[in-house]
């Protein structure tokens, strides 16, 4: 099973199911997890999680 598949898995949940409030808290915790990854290394990090 590829990453693909499931993303589409994961759209027809949302349509057939009419779970439309799930999709902000999921792009929320998507970028929030790409910001981490992106400054985990860098001199920005520790600005970052004085915000969390």
């Amino acid at each position: 099973m590829n990453k693909l598949s499931i993303l589409n898995e994961f759209w027809d949940f949302l349509k057939v199911r009419k779970k439309w409030w799930l999709t902000p808290i999921i792009l929320f915790l998507l970028l929030l997890g790409i910001l981490i990854v992106l400054t985990e290394g860098s001199a920005l990090a520790p600005f970052i999680y004085t915000l969390f």
